[in-house]
């Protein structure tokens, strides 16, 4: 079994004890693969000159420096699966290693018979790593053209500016907050943000901490040692250190505990994290990217988000408008969208009738350009003619209230303007969820004038 998943690899095993060198070597060879030895740094370093190796056995302490050095100067082919050996008692060595890029490490004396599983593993986990973030930057470079549209030409000068910014500067960048309502885009934002800066070489991990469930979050953030928790039968790298010289997109970010949020806190100031069960820190450099569909202030006055935490967030903060505020990217958007979606279901590209793109432009999009791509999908796969018309939008709903519709002409026994101003404050209010920022968004009025007529509005059922 184990002879099939080393059968034509090229291994390099890099140790100064003879005698384990020569056991291992012999252990893979008989195993089906092909292996160069070296007892030191330097052989290992001309061995690397000379060949590809799919994967290398690497003892972290050898007679003239430290197998760190190899992965340190980039040695290592990107290709190359690096296991680190280090003895009992070694492994900050063997850390400061992964964090170097080596891929795991072993702890001698070890049973030769776990190598070819774990090979095998590491490159089928390399792969599937290399194959998310290409399909990633493959989104963010479609999402691209709908992100700038003439609305959001402010934005996109903002963007630049930051990335401007990071291409000047050593070391951790500071994070980036994007708010905006639920699918207005700022996933999208967020990925063109890594796949057009200085870190788009490296991995760009997405997390929705909304779907994170509590006991686990801290685990899946931070990571584990082994034994620290029911059912921790491994240790484990949390997502902070998988993101390790590039890019963790925190979505829904509020959502986290108080505690959680602490510790976030820290890894932004100091870089360091600590996984569960562990007393050591470990240094990771990543650049945070975080996300939000509320108002975080309001968020801090409701005690639901730590004030400090905000205060660091807010240094690059990204307002992202809703579709509704976007109107002269509207037509193009859906034009651009309704592309994809035929050539993703096999079927020719159909145009907008002019009847279906001015209604497109009224309808109000409380789900932004989530809502947007579903309603052109829907018309799509019905395959109405009168599909892309969209008339069922004229009957979903605008501003209404009794006895006057906006779309319609004034009536002529009128109407008092309070009222109507009440009723949309107390729609949008509805829409929100009682989320007063959402609302005044949704009106494009402050915060104050809402709270103003909702006393209002309390003091006249009061009377």
């Amino acid at each position: 079994m184990h002879q099939s998943n080393l059968k034509g690899l090229a291994v390099l095993v890099v140790d100064d004890e003879a005698v384990l060198r020569k056991r291992l070597a012999a252990y893979l060879e008989k195993n089906g693969a092909e292996v160069t030895a070296a007892s030191n740094v330097a052989e290992a370093r001309n061995a690397l000159g000379s060949s590809g190796f799919d994967a290398a056995l690497l003892d972290v302490h050898l007679p003239d420096g430290s197998g760190t050095d190899l992965l340190r100067d980039t040695a290592f082919s990107s290709n190359t699966v690096v296991l680190v050996m280090t003895a009992e008692g070694g492994v900050g060595g063997a850390v400061e290693a992964m964090r170097l890029g080596a891929a795991d490490y072993l702890v001698k004396p070890f049973d030769p018979e776990e190598l070819p599983v774990r090979i095998e593993r590491l490159r089928r986990e390399r792969r599937r790593s290399r194959a998310e973030e290409f399909r990633a930057r493959q989104k963010a470079e479609e999402a691209a053209p709908l992100l700038f549209g003439p609305s959001l030409e402010l934005v996109k000068a903002q963007l630049e500016k930051i990335l401007a910014a990071e291409r000047r500067m050593q070391g951790t960048p500071p994070p980036v907050l994007i708010e905006g309502e639920t699918g207005s885009g700022k996933t999208s934002l967020a990925r063109w943000l890594h796949s057009n800066g200085p870190r788009a070489a490296g991995p760009l991990i997405e997390v929705n901490c909304s779907a994170l469930p509590e006991s686990l979050a801290e685990s899946e953030l931070f990571g584990h040692e082994r034994g620290a928790f029911t059912d921790a039968r491994e240790e484990r790298i949390g997502l902070f250190e998988a993101a390790d010289g590039g890019t963790l997109f925190l979505d829904e970010l509020p959502s986290l505990p108080a505690a959680l949020q602490a510790k976030i806190l820290t890894v932004l100031e100091d870089g360091l994290i600590r996984r569960v069960g562990s007393s050591r820190t470990t240094r990771v450099n990543v650049r945070v990217i975080a996300a939000t569909s509320v108002d975080l202030r309001d968020a801090v006055r409701e005690r639901k988000f730590r004030e400090d935490l905000l205060h660091r967030l807010d240094l690059f903060h990204v307002a992202m408008p809703p579709l509704r505020a976007r109107g002269a990217d509207i037509a193009p958007l859906a034009k651009e969208l309704l592309t994809r979606i035929c050539k993703r279901y096999g079927l020719p590209v159909r145009a907008i009738p002019k009847a279906g793109r001015d209604r497109l432009a009224r309808h109000a999009w409380p789900g932004n350009v989530r809502e947007l791509e579903h309603e052109l999908e829907r018309a799509v796969v019905f395959g109405d003619p009168r599909a892309l018309e969209f008339a069922h939008l004229d009957r979903s709903g605008g501003p209404h209230v009794p006895g006057f519709d906006l779309r319609s002409p004034i009536p002529p026994e009128g109407f008092v303007l309070d009222e109507l101003i009440n009723e949309l404050v107390r729609k949008a209010i509805e829409q929100t969820g009682g989320n007063v920022s959402g609302a005044a968004r949704l009106l494009g009025v402050t915060r104050d004038f809402v709270r103003y007529r909702l006393k209002a509005i309390e003091t006249e059922k009061g009377g």
